[in-house]
């Protein structure tokens, strides 16, 4: 499990140990882990032109220090000081009894240091920590467009300065890296985007806080703390049928989905749950004749939802239309439900608090914006809030889909704790019916027995996973996201 911490819990965690150790310590870890991974992206440190873009405080205090680690191996190494009167003094120190140079003070269009990014091999973006909050300004903003121009390597020292530690959130003008460097824990702004986009490759250096990070696991200011499932942690959470089971043991999931305009969303939906490992699938709805001719295994029924027979488990929405009275008998059902698409426009929100088994709701990002009353663009830039509100405001587990496809929420602490956050996924899965394949797929896995959050996240991360099999960097279809199911399950087991 991958963990990041949100910016009130990070800070407690250093406070703690820098009681403990001598003045400084910390500062010289990071630095060191910092040069070393510099060093990795110049592949060849003598003679190379490093630039340093330093802020004030601690943030460039690390760009200091490292900066000098880097010139004492041979590199001409260059800072811009963003706020003179405010540098770490003794990071300032350090670099220049290395023979580092400071170049300028960032300020003013003819001060020089655009055109002394311009000359960069690697520039080292150390303007803003974690606790920077909106877009960069000017002459931060200025510097980070020539950082773009200059078409050198870009490393960020804990965070891309512009982006929001706890949210992802990119509110005007950021540095874009090709590595961050982060400290002692992950941030959730490097997990989620807009954020993630931002930060490029995110490596972790052990500073010594883990002792001191579990409280991050509460809500606290930021929110919690969000996790990002690993390949054994999916592993762990499969369902596996034994010598004992029966397609009852295995789970089986109903399907209300599609209409007479929108047949394929169930057909669509079914396949995700077959795939998805459930015992058997029971479709309920106006398109049975095309389900049951690509895959004459389901079970289907024309009546009423609760009459159709023994599930587990409950899909209702992708391609309803406007049947409303199967939605209110589903959502009405003593069993896991998860609700997309049409039933999401649908439901109605006192009875979707009032349900005593689990509820996964999974909106995109325009569904979402629907239920919340505001902008698309208003959830886009703001995944985080909106998921968390969302899950309160519902009492149910929320997988918001997107770029990054976060899950939060339950029955109980709905809104708060730790965000699961999806790190599988490919542009490619951009595409028609590719989310009714999701809601069959966990659908199928709360039919097996998993809670609604474990649902939610094990589909996301096995869709994302079977997206990047079938596409392979071309084009891909949903039928062909489903069909990679089978693929991306073994290879999460390693089989």
């Amino acid at each position: 499990m991958r963990t990041a911490y949100p910016v009130e819990t990070v800070r407690a965690a250093e406070r703690e140990l820098m009681a403990r150790v001598p003045e400084g310590a910390l500062m010289q870890r990071a630095a060191a882990g910092l040069a070393v991974v510099c060093a990795e992206v110049l592949g060849k440190v003598y003679g190379s032109r490093v630039v340093l873009l330093v802020g004030s405080g601690d943030n460039g205090g690390d760009a200091l220090y490292a900066g000098a680690r880097l010139a004492r191996r041979g590199a001409g190494v260059s800072a811009v000081l963003l706020s003179p009167e405010r540098v770490h003094a003794g990071g300032l120190a350090a670099f220049r009894a290395a023979g580092g140079r400071v170049a300028g003070s960032g300020s003013g269009s003819g001060s020089g240091s655009e055109d002394v990014v311009r000359g960069a091999d690697l520039v080292v973006d150390g303007i803003v920590g974690i606790g920077g909050k909106g877009g960069l300004r000017s002459p931060a903003a200025q510097l980070a467009a020539a950082v773009r121009e200059s078409g050198a390597s870009v490393v960020s020292v804990d965070l891309p300065s512009g982006v929001d530690a706890d949210s992802g959130v990119v509110a005007g003008e950021a540095v874009r890296a090709d590595v961050t460097v982060t400290f002692g824990a992950y941030k959730p702004g490097l997990l989620i985007d807009p954020g993630r986009e931002y930060a490029g490759v995110v490596r972790l250096v052990d500073i010594g806080l883990e002792p001191g990070l579990e409280p991050g696991l509460e809500p606290g200011a930021g929110g919690g703390a969000v996790e990002a499932l690993q390949y054994a942690d999916v592993a762990s959470l499969l369902p596996m049928p034994t010598g004992e089971s029966d397609k009852y043991r295995r789970g089986v999931v109903g399907i209300v989905a599609g209409s007479a305009r929108f047949p394929g969303a169930a057909v669509l939906a079914v396949a995700g749950a077959l795939r998805g490992g459930a015992g058997a699938v029971r479709y309920v709805g106006h398109a049975a004749d095309a389900v049951i001719a690509r895959y004459p295994e389901t079970l289907v029924f024309e009546g009423p939802p609760s009459k159709a027979g023994r599930v587990q488990a409950w899909v209702v929405g992708p391609g309803l239309g406007d049947d409303a009275e199967r939605l209110a008998d589903v959502v009405g059902a003593d069993v896991p439900v998860l609700i997309d698409a049409d039933g999401l426009r649908l439901a109605d929100e006192t009875a979707v608090r009032g349900r005593s088994a689990p509820t996964l709701l999974t909106p995109h990002a325009g569904e979402a914006a629907a239920l919340l009353g505001v902008a698309r663009e208003e959830v886009e830039r703001g995944r985080l809030a909106a998921v968390r509100e969302l899950a309160g405001r519902y009492g149910a587990t929320v997988l918001l889909k997107g770029s990054t496809t976060l899950v939060a929420g339950g029955r109980e602490g709905a809104g708060s704790g730790a965000v699961r956050v999806n790190p599988t996924g490919t542009p490619w899965l951009a595409t028609a019916g590719s989310g009714d394949v999701l809601s069959g797929l966990a659908g199928a896995l709360l039919a097996a027995g998993l809670g609604a959050g474990d649902a939610g996240a094990v589909g996301a991360y096995l869709h994302g996973l079977a997206g990047r099999l079938a596409a392979d960097g071309a084009p891909v279809g949903a039928h062909d996201v489903a069909g990679a199911i089978p693929a991306a399950w073994r290879d999460v087991r390693g089989d």
